[in-house]
């Protein structure tokens, strides 16, 4: 499953997503969700695009971190593999610093 914002809207009709097997749960556009009615279906409807934004956003919260915390926002062409490896590294520092709680928890309990 593919969760995506709005802005895919009409990716499952694409040529080079046919025949792959990728189910995709697109969110609803803003102005169409704003005037969903006032029934159960529209109230079902606004719920399973919550749980939608709820998924996207445990997705989406170690790129605020990287972006927002560790200041990578641009990047330079340094070459290829230079540019990934600076990722990888700022992704394995964004699951430390977002776990740091829990690990802080655990060596103060131990002591």
């Amino acid at each position: 499953m593919v969760y995506a914002d709005a802005g895919y809207q009409g990716i499952e009709k694409r040529d080079e997503m046919k025949g792959r097997g990728i189910g995709f749960c697109v969110a609803m556009r803003p102005g169409k969700r704003r005037v969903l009615p006032d029934t159960p279906e529209g109230r079902l409807d606004d719920l399973v695009e919550t749980a939608k934004a709820h998924i996207r956003a445990k997705v989406e919260h170690p790129f605020r971190v990287i972006k927002r915390q560790f200041g990578f926002q641009q990047t330079r062409l340094r070459g290829m593999v230079k540019n990934r490896c600076k990722v990888n590294v700022l992704a394995a520092l964004s699951n430390l610093f977002m776990a740091r709680g829990r690990l802080l928890c655990s060596t103060l309990s131990e002591v």
